[in-house]
């Protein structure tokens, strides 16, 4: 499959009580097909999570989620308290293999990024970032904080977004 123009992008950005079977079932397909396929990592994706926080993806103008289309990119954008106790985060950052390099990871964490600042402003963000996306994440203004480690076999690095950060 090609990967689409930017105008062939629809991003949508809602609660899980929003959202309908079919998107719910696309965006847990490709969390599924990255992090426990790809990875070849069995992990506990549904955590419990999901249901407390926002969920930003990206699909096909012409393919949505809610007529059986695939998810491109998303993000799972949690209220400080659930996953960290001081600070909002990002979570579940994936892109489908069939645009990875094409610019819509960068575009996924702008979108989060000014969807956290609508819902949650002025707060620190945190992620867990692998370890090789420590520059990636950087790029948008989040430090390393503590040392590496292992999630699920795979190194990652703690990292936070002080808040006003541009």
């Amino acid at each position: 499959m090609d990967s689409p123009a930017p105008n062939d992008i629809v991003w949508h950005c809602c609660a899980w009580s929003e959202l309908d079977r079919e998107q719910l079932y696309g965006l847990l397909r490709l969390r599924a097909e990255v992090f426990v396929v790809e990875q070849d990592c069995p992990y506990q994706d549904l955590d419990g999570k999901d249901r407390q926080g926002l969920h930003l993806w990206a699909e096909r103008q012409d393919a949505p989620l809610s007529e059986g289309g695939e998810a491109l990119a998303i993000t799972r954008l949690l209220p400080a308290g659930v996953s960290y106790s001081s600070e909002v985060s990002i979570g579940r950052v994936v892109t489908a293999a069939s645009v990875r390099r094409t610019g819509l990871g960068k575009e996924l964490m702008t979108r989060s990024l000014e969807a956290l600042a609508d819902h949650w402003p002025g707060e620190p963000i945190r992620l867990s970032a692998q370890q090789y996306l420590e520059r990636f994440y950087a790029d948008f203004g989040f430090e390393a904080v503590g040392e590496s480690y292992l999630e699920d076999g795979i190194p990652h690095i703690a990292m936070v977004r002080p808040p006003g950060r541009p």
